[in-house]
């Protein structure tokens, strides 16, 4: 897909800074690894590319403003637009030698994400989505959620909290609910993934609490450009906002949600 200016800056900076990570990939074991809380590690190899991407996309477009996990928010001139950057999210798989985890860049504007990328550079696999076009993977294939109607059919992706956060008990109750009524639960380590593999089909939906704007903006648009539907946890819970999310094909979203929204 041809895609707009923006998209291809986006797209440019993911596979230069996909480029770094892969390298620092295969020498994983001698990262200088330091403690950024409980279970949340930040290594030279998360900085080194989020230095890239921000060179890449504030050289640019150096008006527009940045918000990015490893450093500080910017406001840019342009007050209605702004970079939202995951430099490398799956941070634990990266550290352990797991090749999942991806670079996530979304773009916003007006309040609203207009532009979504997730690159996974171990596997090459580039995901990405401007509003109202559709979503896409590689050069050009069309991603469409998938077509399951049954639950116990589906598998579903989500997150399970380490021990610095708060929403364990919940995400435990959340597994008994859903388990036993569909085909199995994945946890792959990488929001921005979970809700690309829904894009593509490769889940059935997702849900998770607790996360940052920088883990889901991306993903957010790549899903549902891709016929996905999104809500939160609870119903009509902003999940950019709240950073909790559920997000299903249209076929099972309803019955996902009510799953999990029981009591």
């Amino acid at each position: 897909m041809q895609g707009s200016a923006n998209l291809n800056i986006m797209i440019k900076a993911a596979r230069k800074a996909g480029r770094s990570l892969v390298k620092d990939f295969r020498e994983v074991e001698n990262l200088q690894v330091s403690m950024k809380g409980a279970g949340d590690f930040v290594s030279r190899a998360d900085i080194a590319a989020e230095k890239i991407l921000k060179e890449e996309l504030m050289g640019a477009r150096p008006n527009y403003g940045w918000m990015a996990e490893e450093s500080a928010e910017e406001e840019g001139t342009d007050p209605t637009r702004r970079w939202i950057v995951d430099p490398l999210d799956g941070t634990t798989n990266f550290l352990h030698g797991l090749p999942h985890f991806a670079i996530s860049i979304a773009l916003e504007h007006k309040g609203q994400i207009v532009a979504g990328v997730v690159y996974d550079p171990a596997k090459d696999e580039m995901f990405y989505a401007e509003r109202g076009t559709g979503a896409w993977l590689n050069d050009s294939k069309r991603l469409r959620v998938s077509g399951r109607h049954k639950m116990i059919e589906a598998v579903f992706a989500t997150g399970i909290p380490f021990a610095a956060k708060h929403t364990l008990p919940a995400t435990l109750r959340d597994l008994a609910k859903i388990m036993p009524e569909c085909a199995g639960v994945r946890r792959f380590g990488s929001a921005a993934l979970d809700l690309a593999y829904v894009a593509a089909g490769r889940y059935d939906g997702y849900w998770e609490r607790e996360l940052n704007l920088w883990d889901v903006a991306a993903g957010y648009l790549i899903a549902k450009e891709a016929g996905a539907l999104i809500d939160g946890m609870r119903e009509d819970q902003d999940p950019l906002e709240s950073g909790s999310i559920l997000c299903a094909s249209n076929q099972l979203f309803d019955r996902m949600a009510k799953t999990l929204r029981s009591e």
